[in-house]
């Protein structure tokens, strides 16, 4: 009688002992207990974050911007600008195959000046076709303040690239002395850092109000 009143007396004990370990357990799981509960995404901790483009001011990747110009060609600028640089990469690679040859006698010096001329103009063609392909506006953006103006054009590899601009440091047409009736025209700020080519003839001006207020009125242009 003695044993069986112990043994109940340590299972009470035990028993009692249970909530204490649990309630004492449940203070140490802070990890997903915070996040669940505040709403934090534990991805964030790790780095996991988009960088902002630094092209981009602070802040305008919350505002909403309105298309007010479009160049449908850009499309075919992008497939142009890439090609370029992979037929320039296999020119170039072509050269040490070369100089191996002419090394062993098996490539005349006239066939590896031709080779090297090759490679030198398609570099100096890369370079200059890249220089006015980064400058080809595809599509221009005015945010609903009319503060901002975004130019996505392309970069050196053929991708897609947007900068902003302030509309007040922007030279209306008005002012420019290219004519609208030229394939391309510029866009410059008065600062002068940077310089866009805006086709009007080619390009499609789809909200013409928002589009006069950046660059001036068009009437006036023809």
């Amino acid at each position: 009688m003695r044993l069986l009143t112990v043994h109940f007396g340590n299972k009470a004990a035990l028993l009692r002992a249970v909530p204490r370990l649990a309630g004492a357990a449940a203070w140490r799981r802070p990890a997903c207990g915070l996040w669940c509960c505040t709403g934090q995404d534990p991805g964030r901790w790790m780095g996991s974050g988009t960088p902002t483009p630094k092209e981009k001011p602070a802040g305008t990747d919350a505002e909403q911007f309105q298309m007010v110009y479009r160049f449908d060609a850009i499309r075919v600028f992008k497939y142009l600008s890439r090609l370029k640089v992979t037929q320039t990469a296999l020119t170039l690679l072509a050269l040490p195959p070369g100089f191996y040859g002419y090394s062993h006698g098996l490539v005349t010096l006239g066939n590896l000046c031709l080779a090297g001329g090759v490679a030198g103009f398609a570099l100096a063609m890369l370079f200059w076709m890249s220089h006015f392909f980064r400058r080809l506006v595809g599509i221009l953006y005015v945010n609903e303040a009319g503060t901002v103006l975004r130019v996505a054009h392309l970069t050196f590899w053929g991708r897609r690239q947007d900068t902003d601009w302030p509309v007040a440091d922007v030279i209306p047409l008005t002012e420019s002395e290219d004519r609208p009736q030229e394939l391309f025209v510029r866009i410059q700020q008065y600062g002068g850092k940077q310089t866009f080519y805006l086709s009007l003839r080619y390009g499609r001006v789809l909200d013409r109000e928002r589009f006069m207020q950046v660059f001036g009125m068009l009437d006036t242009l023809k």
